[in-house]
């Protein structure tokens, strides 16, 4: 067993970022939808592997950002 785990193909999801990022290089993340989950990269290192969590998920981390 080496601990490694596999990563989830994200290749063909639609990436974006948020309306807020100004595209000046800035601290920014890109987000994808699948039907079972939603990943989360940085935007400046596509390489690096993806968080994913279940779409539930992240609608209540997005519900308690907007406090």
């Amino acid at each position: 067993m080496s601990g490694e785990t596999a990563r989830p193909d994200t290749d063909g999801l639609g990436w974006f970022r948020s309306s807020y990022s100004a595209g000046d290089g800035g601290q920014c993340v890109e987000v994808a939808v699948s039907p079972a989950s939603v990943h989360v990269r940085d935007s400046k290192d596509t390489t690096r592997a993806a968080l994913a969590v279940q779409p539930t998920t992240w609608t209540a981390f997005v519900q308690f950002a907007a406090l």
